[in-house]
């Protein structure tokens, strides 16, 4: 019995282009299946009536809220213990958020807040965001705890960076100053009460 044997030169003229073609008709039918929907872009004046069921309609925010919302740092995030966030404005509404993390999805709005801090809040989910110049965490109220912790963007992280190098000074460490009554006596700590005074 003989062997039949096929010249390299045939094999790949015959079959891999023919392998290919298999391949890439694969690829395609693939991408077909799985393809989604394009985006649409949504006027404005009817983004009210796209709310998910079972969400009330959105507020109008106010002109401070708003500018909270300006400063909010948008896209992927990683945090510690390999959680991962991602920040995108609500076409909803302006200056609303939706932050995913996981499966779970938030639908939040700044809150105003004394500290600078910005603070985003899922009222309904009792979610709040916190977003600090070097950092931002996600947190449960309900829950109690500290759903994603040190999640950080790139101009966050330039500035976590920069506080390593150069640690803003403590209120611990900061200078009191003193002041003496009388020439010759010992000084004593200026109060909140005497300050108020003046």
């Amino acid at each position: 019995m003989q062997k039949l044997s096929l010249s390299p030169l045939f094999v790949l003229l015959f079959f891999v282009p023919c392998a290919w073609s298999m391949a890439a008709a694969q690829t395609l039918q693939h991408a077909a299946r799985v393809a989604k929907p394009a985006i649409q872009h949504v006027d404005a004046s009817k983004a009210q009536n796209l709310a998910p069921p079972g969400l009330k309609p959105l507020a109008e925010l106010s002109s401070e809220q708003l500018a909270i919302a300006d400063q909010v740092v948008l896209g992927r995030m990683p945090c510690e213990l390999a959680v991962r966030v991602h920040v995108k404005p609500d076409a909803r509404g302006a200056g609303r958020f939706i932050l995913e993390s996981g499966s779970q999805k938030y639908f939040m709005a700044p809150v105003l807040t004394r500290t600078g801090a910005i603070r985003l809040e899922d009222e309904a989910a009792g979610v709040v965001w916190l977003q600090l110049s070097n950092k931002s965490m996600l947190m449960s109220q309900k829950l109690g705890k500290r759903l994603a912790d040190a999640c950080v963007s790139s101009s966050q992280l330039v500035v976590a960076k920069q506080l390593e190098r150069n640690p803003a000074p403590s209120l611990l460490d900061t200078p009191v100053l003193l002041v003496a009554a009388e020439p010759g006596s010992l000084p004593k700590f200026p109060l909140a009460a005497d300050s108020a005074a003046k």
